[in-house]
Parts: structure tokens; C-alpha cells; sequence
């Protein structure tokens, strides 16, 4: 089965995700906003960096859009599914076409049904492409009779897909207000971002694993009280995820969610409450392996075994709201980079080879758009560790970062020697 994927604000990270989810052999950049990937099983809510995907039903060669138009309506009427009234959206991406020329192949198509007894209700375009949210709203791409077509213009072809869903924002906008304890001064790390890092250590191309979106309801009710903190003889081979400065949880709760059993760690006695009542949370709603959470210093706590990967925020620093003096800024990344390289150091004693890791480190954006980065980065090897390699973009040049945001994060994919 061939997928397209939409990548997210970010392309880079977004196509590395998929690349570290799926394999280098079966994802290939098919232009600046997609990818197609060549898999059996496809789930977009496992995934933190793309917005929409579809199955691909035609690749066409560029034209006008008058005509690309006429050529889907003609291939699209004969292989629509389903029965009863179809809701119908049409998204054009990589070339500026007019709503209103959108619009009109939509109502083309409603013609053509109409003609065979069925009929149609169109939703309208503001532009050439339905945000994410209208189509989360409509549910297109969640049943054979909602239905939205994804027009992907790329440097030599047009890709014609069948949408199977967008990214679920009421979900993640959920998980992350919706938990009881958030602390805003220890930094917010987003759960589409905690999802994207967990892909992209590797550790659910590593491990077979099943989301807790498979498991039976009536387990979860079984099983949410007692599996806290402990695990049981159900979740005893199920792998493990380590998050070693574990603040309020996010990247616990997405990997519990994934179907790994996680284990968080932090300094901070409030953070290991905060964890443990937001994994709690998440376990009443959520059938989830097993969870333990306790208080320990990442530069020389000893870890429980197994550690199957780690995957974590660490230490970001000061937060600032603009770019610091260089005195300043040099003073916060000695301070950064000694707690990354006894941190580094201390989990290298403690985990396997081959252990995959992916870490979020401060990096620095002045008024330029230039980064300052911690000296660590260049240290990883001697530190007993290896850097993962991508095929679709450079691994050593991950960074999630917004406009308006002084302190970026570079994104470390890791394997322990």
C-alpha cells in the first residue's frame, strides 16, 4: 500500500520521523510538503509531525488544473466506495489554485453522482486546501461515505489521494490542557512533539509494540488502577522507554500510549508528583502497560532494568523571552553542557548497545536566526555513543524550534556503542 503523507510545520523533522518509523527504503520525499511511504499499516494518530495522509489512487502527469480536473473527476467516479450521501472535501497542495476552481471540480463530481441517484454535500473551500482543523471537524477520511480527495503537485507528477484521516487535534489539545497538573516554568513540551521524538529514537521500529488503541476497553477498566507503578505478568515483555528528566509526564504518557511500558525519573520531587498523577489520569482513560515514576538526578541516578531506549527533554536552562547578552548566554551553556555530559555519561554505564535515544537539547536562536549549541553535541562518540543516520535529510541537523522562540531545541538521535 502506497501512502502521502503531509508534513508538518516543519518538514524536516516530519519526513525524519517517518523515515526512523518505517524504514529509509520505504519512505522517499515526493516534494517540499510530502512524502510517500510504502507500508501495510498506517495510523496517522501514531504520529506527531504529519497533518494529513491518504492512500494513493492515481499519479498523473502535470497540467493545468482544468484539465488535471477533468481527469480526476473521469478516474475518481470509478473507484468510489461506499453507500448513501457522501460528504466530500477536495485539498490541492504545492500549487496555488483558486478556491473557486477547486470548488468546481467538487461540484463536477456532484453532478456526475447526482446522475447516478446519489448525492453529495461539498464542503466549500476558503482556499486551495482544507485546513487541518475542517477536516478533523467533518471527520474526512474516517468512513467510506467522508470523503476527502488530497491533489499533490511534485516537481515531475501530481499524486491523487483518498484521505485516511488527519492529525487528531481535539486528542492531543486533550492530553495536553486536560491533564491535572501542568507547570508552565519547567517548560511545556508539546505531545505531538513527545510522539514525534519517541518515532524518531527508532524504539517503534525496534520493538514490536501495540497501541493501547487496540486493546479491549473492558481491560482498561481492569487494569488502570493496579498497573501503576509496577508492572505486571501482561506487561512483563513489553519494552521499556526511559525518560530520565521526566518533568509532568508528556513523553510517559505518549509512549504509554504507543504501547511501551515507560519509566520516568526526575530531581524534583513536585515533577515525580506531577508525573504520577498525570499517568494516573491517563491510565482511567486509557488501557496503558506498566509505569513507574520515582525521584533521581539524571548525572548519577541508578536506573532499574530493563532500558529498552530513552527518550527526553533534558535540562533547556534559563528560559528567555529575547536573545541574551553573550556573557550571559555563555554562562547558561556551561552550565547546560556539564549537566548534558554527566547525564550522557552516567546513562552510558547503564544501558546496552544499540540502545536507541533521542534527546531534546537547548539550542540557542539569536535575533539572526542563528543557533548557538552545546559543545556536548560534538562530544557524543567519546561519550560512548553513535549517531543514527537518515537517508532524507541530515540527522545532525534536527531542530524543532518556533519563530518567535529564543531557546530551540536540537533533536539528538542516539545509539549507545
Amino acid at each position: 500500500m502506497k501512502i502521502i503523507s503531509l508534513l508538518g510545520r516543519q518538514p524536516e523533522l516530519s519526513i525524519a520521523e517517518l523515515e526512523q518509523r518505517f524504514g529509509s527504503r520505504n519512505v522517499q520525499a515526493f516534494s517540499d510538503l510530502a512524502a510517500l511511504i510504502d507500508t501495510v499499516e498506517f495510523d496517522i494518530q501514531t504520529l506527531g509531525g504529519s497533518v494529513k495522509a491518504g492512500t494513493v489512487i492515481a499519479e498523473l502527469d502535470k497540467a493545468d488544473w482544468a484539465r488535471l480536473s477533468r481527469d480526476i473527476v473521469q478516474r475518481y467516479l470509478k473507484t468510489l466506495r461506499g453507500e448513501g450521501k457522501i460528504t466530500l472535501g477536495i485539498s490541492v497542495y504545492g500549487k496555488d489554485v483558486n478556491a473557486r476552481e477547486v470548488q468546481r471540480t467538487g461540484l463536477a463530481l456532484k453532478q456526475a453522482l447526482k446522475k447516478q441517484g446519489r448525492s453529495l454535500r461539498l464542503i466549500p473551500n476558503d482556499s486551495s486546501a482544507l485546513s487541518t482543523a475542517t477536516s478533523h471537524h467533518n471527520k474526512l477520511g474516517l468512513s467510506s461515505n467522508k470523503i476527502e480527495l488530497l491533489v499533490v503537485y511534485g516537481p515531475k507528477s501530481v499524486i491523487v489521494a483518498e484521505s485516511t484521516g488527519t492529525q487528531n487535534i481535539t486528542a492531543l489539545a486533550a492530553r495536553d490542557q486536560g491533564r491535572p497538573k501542568r507547570d508552565a516554568f519547567v517548560g511545556m513540551l508539546p505531545p505531538k512533539l513527545a510522539l514525534m521524538m519517541i518515532n524518531l529514537s527508532g524504539a517503534v521500529r525496534d520493538f514490536t509494540v501495540e497501541s493501547s488503541r487496540t486493546l479491549d476497553a473492558q481491560q482498561n477498566v481492569e487494569r488502570s488502577a493496579k498497573l501503576l507503578l509496577k508492572t505486571d505478568d501482561k506487561t512483563a515483555n513489553m519494552p521499556t522507554i526511559l525518560d530520565p528528566f521526566c518533568g509532568t509526564g508528556v513523553v510517559l504518557q505518549e509512549a504509554a500510549l504507543l504501547g511501551f511500558n515507560v519509566y520516568g525519573t526526575d530531581l524534583a520531587e513536585k515533577m515525580v508528583d506531577y508525573s504520577t498523577k498525570n499517568m494516573e489520569w491517563l491510565a482511567a482513560k486509557h488501557s496503558i502497560g506498566g509505569v513507574r515514576i520515582e525521584p533521581g538526578d539524571a548525572i548519577e541516578h541508578q536506573w532499574q532494568q530493563p532500558i529498552d531506549a530513552v527518550v527526553a527533554e533534558t535540562y533547556l536552562g534559563q528560559p528567555f523571552s529575547a536573545p541574551p547578552a553573550p556573557d550571559k548566554l555563555d554562562k547558561v551553556r556551561r552550565i547546560v553542557d556539564e549537566i548534558t555530559e554527566k547525564f550522557l555519561k552516567n546513562l552510558a554505564t547503564q544501558t546496552k548497545p544499540g540502545t536507541p535515544l533521542c534527546l531534546a537539547i537547548p539550542a540557542w536562536r539569536d535575533a539572526t536566526g542563528w543557533f548557538t549549541f552545546l559543545s556536548t553535541v560534538k562530544k557524543v562518540e567519546s561519550l560512548g555513543y553513535e549517531w543514527q543516520e537518515l537517508e532524507n535529510v541530515d540527522a545532525k541537523k534536527l531542530i524543532y524550534y518556533r519563530q518567535d522562540q529564543v531557546v530551540a531545541r536540537q533533536l539528538l538521535l542516539l545509539r549507545r556503542k
